[in-house]
Parts: structure tokens; sequence; C-alpha cells
């Protein structure tokens, strides 16, 4: 009878009502936010949280129905209204409105997401079929040291991770710029991870090192649904940590089945004579490098010198002390600092070649100083290609080679070789930014618009970036979208040659006079190649050639790209004077670049 009584004030209540509206409501969300995690971003784990937390809420919703009432006035405590009061009545009405109303959402809610699942299926082993099953990506491995300034070191063996699983050459590895856009990315799960960079299984792990211990943690997961292949835990000594490397690329090839089948892959950043201290210090070189700023150059080849002073054969700190030395000519150099930086980088450049003349790295390093610093393009290209071959998954060496490759006349076979470094390093903003380059010197300029876009679109802001989406829009007309383009390059030298260029093909002699003036004052010297183009567009020959021998007087490696050049320089090339230029710093001249084209990429 206690129970009968119970369960009559629970109806008179209103409670079991409420109950069910709480219980319909809470599922018809869940399958809303379910269905809606995709789109806008939110972790899959959404909707479990949601119903977590639904449960929670549920008995305090229960005993505010027990006590409380809605009435037309408002909440008030149930005792305060009379057994047969009509707003009791009124309220089950509505709450009997409200539960069919919810519910009705709910069945609507569970057919649409039944059906988007039936359809689902149609797009998706179209989408996995492309992804290659032996592929993957390494993702930074996190520092949990104490000291969070150890982050150079689990960068470092991230990077190490990436060039060890390369020399496995049946296994597409996404390269260390795109893999490391995920750095501490919480609303990318593995699936969408794996999509973004087209790999079907991601390393990930952590990194504690405390003294001369170290503690990795390592696991290879399915890219698509997140479940683990392999996982191993190593607390080693550091002196071991070149051992724990190798077992890792050697476990994950092996767990793929990509090649190696118990065979050790040797690691390449181990100095010669195993002094960590070298090691250290090449890792905080690599680190400071990869920032690219005047400041971090010069940090980074202080540590590359520490390493080589540690250990005199130590290739790749010469490599890497070279290749940074070369990025700061190219990049930040005045005239006379080039002549120091090429110089210093060209001495270790041969020197890491000639400790390891089969490292793709050493080989690489002195490639680029042949190119943009010897103007030694034929040398550069037989030098790349060799690291290229040593290293088909290295995609800076093969951009390098691209590059070079355009600087030589063949714009559509660097661009060829840019669609394929763009598989091993699909995020990689400047990949990008140099495919939307060669596009746009072959005339393609609605690709290279989408190319620079994308370009921007990985990283906003950056120098040269609107400036080359400019000169494509320039190239298609769009000159006002063109002119809005450049104005937002940070970059002043691009900014002001971009401006120059539209300016004149406005018909606005007198802006783009203003523009190219400001570009001789701001940067006389090394931007010097970019005024000799925009004085080879105008149709200003001799002050082109002017121009011309200036920028080789200071080294000025835009003088290489001539026929990377985004505009029409026909009036420029067709004059005789432009072929003698071409032989006096190792240029193809106009008829063997069309011989060579002519020829073939396999001309040998």
């Amino acid at each position: 009878m206690a129970h009968s009584g119970f369960w009559r004030e629970l109806k008179r209540r209103n409670v079991l009502r409420a109950g069910v509206l709480y219980i319909g409501a809470s599922w018809a969300l869940a399958q809303g936010i379910a269905q809606l995690t995709p789109a806008i971003g939110l972790p899959d784990v959404a909707a479990r949280w949601f119903l977590v937390a639904a449960l929670i809420g549920f008995p305090f919703w229960v005993a505010l129905a027990w006590f409380y009432e809605f009435t037309p006035q408002g909440l008030k405590r149930e005792s305060e209204i009379a057994a047969d009061a009509p707003s009791r009545h009124s309220a089950a009405r509505k709450l009997d409105f409200a539960i069919i109303g919810v519910l009705v959402v709910a069945v609507m809610l569970l057919g649409s997401g039944y059906f988007i699942r039936r359809q689902a299926p149609a797009v998706a082993p179209a989408l996995a079929s492309a992804i290659p099953a032996k592929s993957i990506a390494v993702l930074p491995l996190v520092n949990e040291s104490s000291d969070k300034n150890q982050q150079y070191f689990s960068d470092g063996l991230s990077e190490e991770m990436i060039s060890a699983l390369g020399q496995v050459h049946d296994l597409k590895v996404i390269g260390r710029n795109s893999s490391f856009q995920f750095r501490g990315d919480a609303q990318n799960d593995s699936a969408r991870i794996g999509a973004k960079l087209g790999v079907a299984t991601l390393l990930e792990g952590t990194v504690r090192r405390q003294g001369d211990q170290v503690r990795i943690v390592a696991s290879l997961i399915k890219a698509s649904d997140g479940s683990q292949i392999w996982s191993q835990t190593y607390e080693r000594q550091l002196k071991d940590v070149f051992a724990v490397q190798s077992d890792i690329a050697t476990s994950v090839a092996n767990a793929l089945k990509a090649g190696v089948f118990g065979q050790s892959i040797e690691v390449t950043d181990k100095p010669p004579n195993g002094n960590l201290a070298a090691y250290d210090a090449m890792l905080q070189g690599r680190y400071y490098a990869e920032r690219r700023t005047r400041p971090d150059y010069v940090k980074a080849e202080q540590y590359y010198q520490r390493a080589i002073e540690l250990d005199p054969d130590y290739a790749l700190a010469y490599a890497r002390l070279a290749i940074a030395e070369q990025w700061f000519n190219d990049w930040e150099a005045n005239t006379d600092e080039r002549k120091i930086a090429s110089a210093s980088a060209r001495a270790h450049a041969h020197m890491a070649v000639e400790l390891a003349p089969r490292s793709a790295l050493a080989l690489g390093a002195l490639g680029i100083n042949q190119a943009w610093s010897d103007f030694n393009y034929a040398g550069a290209e037989a030098t790349l290609k060799k690291a290229v071959a040593l290293d088909p998954s290295n995609a800076e060496a093969l951009y390098q080679l691209a590059d070079v490759t355009a600087s030589l006349g063949r714009v559509e076979e660097a661009i060829g070789m840019m669609r394929k470094a763009l598989t091993m390093e699909p995020l990689n903003a400047s990949f990008h930014f140099y495919t939307g380059q060669f596009l746009c010197a072959a005339g393609k300029y609605a690709e290279s618009e989408r190319e620079s876009r994308r370009a921007l679109e990985l990283q906003p802001g950056a120098d040269g970036f609107g400036s080359q989406l400019a000169l494509a829009l320039m190239g298609q007309g769009k000159f006002d979208e063109a002119l809005a383009a450049a104005k937002a390059d940070p970059d002043e030298v691009d900014r002001l040659q971009a401006l120059a260029l539209i300016w004149y093909a406005r018909g606005d002699k007198a802006q783009a006079r203003s523009a190219l003036d400001e570009l001789i004052h701001w940067d006389g010297t090394n931007g010097s190649g970019l005024v000799a183009e925009v004085y080879g567009y105008e149709g200003n020959l001799d002050q082109a050639f002017a121009w011309l021998d200036k920028a080789v007087v200071a080294r000025d490696p835009t003088v290489t790209t001539l026929y990377e050049a985004p505009m029409n320089l026909q009036a420029l090339i067709k004059d005789p004077r432009f072929a003698a230029f071409c032989r006096k710093i190792g240029l193809p001249t106009p008829d063997e670049v069309r011989r060579s084209i002519a020829q073939g990429p396999d001309r040998g």
C-alpha cells in the first residue's frame, strides 16, 4: 500500500513526466552533439562526456520536480499549490506535449544519423584506398621532462625517427614540417590527422630525460580508428639512446611489413666517437636553425661548432652547420656578410661530404651552396640528384633539386618534382609557395593562385606569400585583388616589387615608378635581381642588365631565378645580351633551355 501511495504521489507531482522529458531531451542532445562533432571540431568524446554530465544531473532534476511545480506565475514549491489546482493539470499537459516534441526530434536525429552512416561507406573506401597501407607520420614526441627547455631533445629524437624510417624505401614517411603541425593539437583525432597527412599509421609517444637517464614511450597506432598496432617503453641510460632509436624504427617497419624484417635500421645522428655532449649540441643547433631568424642562426652555428669541437669527424654537424650558414647567406646576410657566410658554408659542406660521401644530408648541403653561392647550377643539379637517389624520402632535398631545375629553365619538370614533394610534406607552406611560384612562371596563373592561397592558409602573414599570390592574380587580370594581396605582404622588398609590376600591368607608370624608386632606395643591393626584373618587365633593358650586373657583384641569390621570374620577361630574354649574361653566371642560354626541354627529363 505504501509503495502504491508513493507511486501515485510521483504521478501527482509530475515527477515521472519530468523524468521522461529529461531522458528524452538528453538523448536528443547527445545525438545532435555526436552528429555535429566532425563539423565543428569537437573531440569525439564530447557526446560521451555530455551523457555522463546528464546522468549526474538526473537526480537533481528529479528532486526539483518533486519539490517544485511550474505554474503560470513561475516556479513554486509543490506544498504551496492545492492538490486539485488547475495549474497541476495544465503543467501535466504541457509536459506531455514537450515529451512528444522531444521524442519526435530524437527520432528524426536517429533517422538522419542512420542515413548518414548508410551513405558514408560510398565515400570512405575511396578515401581509404588512396592512402598507402605502408605510410606513416611521426608526431612530435611529447617532452615530459621536468625541464621544459629539453624540448630540443624530444624534437631531435622525433626528427631522427623520421630520418631513420625514411631509409625504408617502400614506406611513405611524412616530413617534419607537416607532422610537427600537430604538436599538442587536442582538436584533431587520429583519423583526422591521418586524413590530412595522407597516412595509414601514426607514431607517437613521450620522452622524459633526467640526468643520464632517458625514458621513451613509443606507440604505433592505426590512424583510421586509433587502435594500437605496437607499443614499447624504453628506460635506458642516455648513452643507449641511439640503440633505442634504431630499435623503434626497426620495430615499426617490421610491424608494417615494410621491407626490414629483423634487420636493424641504422640511425644517422650518432657522433662517430659516441660523444653525447656533441650529440646534445647538434640537437640544440638543429632546434635554433629551424626558427630561421638572425639571432637563432647565430645560436645554431655556435652549437654546431661546439659539436664539431667535441667530435671533429661529426659529418652530420658539418652538414647542418653548412646548411644554417647557407640559409643565413640567402635570407639574412648583407653583401659583406655573404662573402664570409658563403665561403664558410662551402668549406663545411665539402668537409661533410669528405667525411660521409653517401650522406644525403651532406650532399644536400653541398648542392645548395653550389647553386646559390657559387652559381654552379650544373654541379648543384648533379649533387642534388645524388642526394635524392640516396634518400628518396627526403622532401627537402627534392625541393632543392626542383628549385635548381627551375633555375635552369625547366619549370614544368620542377613543378612535377614539387607535386611529389608535397605528397611527403602536404602541410608545408613553403612547398605550396614554391609550387605556386613555378606555376606562375609557367603561365598557369589559376593553379598558381590555388597553391599560393593554400600557402597563406597554412602560414598566414609569411614573408613573400602575399606578393606571390598578387602576381598570380595579376596574371589573370585581377588587379584590385592583386594590389590588396601585395599590400598585405609584410616583406618590404617582395611587396614593393609586386606593387611595381602590378602598376605597370595596369598602365599606371607613375605609381609603378614610385614603387620601383622605393624598392631601389630600400634595398638597392640585396634586391638587385628583383629590381632588374621590374626594369625587364617595363622594357627598360639597359637598366635591367645594369642591375643584373650589380646583383652578380653582390652575389644576390635572386639573380639565379630569372627563368623562374613570375612575369613575362620575353623582351629581356630575347635580347642578345641575355645569352651572354647567362654564360657569365653559369645559366643555360634560352636556346639551351629549349633543347634541354625537348630532350626531356631523362636526358642523362
